[in-house]
């Protein structure tokens, strides 16, 4: 099971961006989805994620910036990222957890992440 995510990439303050991030691979289904991110030197922190029921959760410093949408058909969650800041800038992560396959046909539950994607803002 891997996790693809894209849509990373430099724009200027206010400007906005659209990050994908499709899961792919054995997958019996997936709980909850969302987005982490990490700045150079700090944690990582959620971003947004969206539960199988379509609960969603944002961080305080991004609600009313970001819109989180999940399409459940092609395993895949998007974040909308608007009147971006400097203090956006950082590695974002797509993260799922799920009941997935391993490679003996195993079913486990747990939590993947994908390679992260850089967003730079630029003043």
């Amino acid at each position: 099971v891997q996790l693809q995510a894209s849509g990373g990439g430099t724009v200027q303050v206010g400007d906005s961006l659209r990050l994908s991030c499709a899961v792919s691979g054995s997958i019996a289904g997936i709980t909850d989805i969302g987005w982490y991110r990490q700045a150079p030197g700090k944690q990582r922190e959620l971003v947004a994620a969206v539960t199988s029921g379509g609960g969603i959760n944002y961080a305080d410093s991004m609600k009313g910036r970001v819109t989180i949408s999940r399409d459940n058909l092609k395993n895949a969650v998007y974040l909308q990222m608007n009147s971006l800041k400097p203090e956006d800038a950082a590695i974002y992560y797509c993260t799922a957890e799920g009941r997935y396959y391993n490679d003996y046909g195993d079913l486990t539950l747990h939590r993947l992440w994908g390679q992260g994607t850089l967003v730079t803002v630029s003043s």
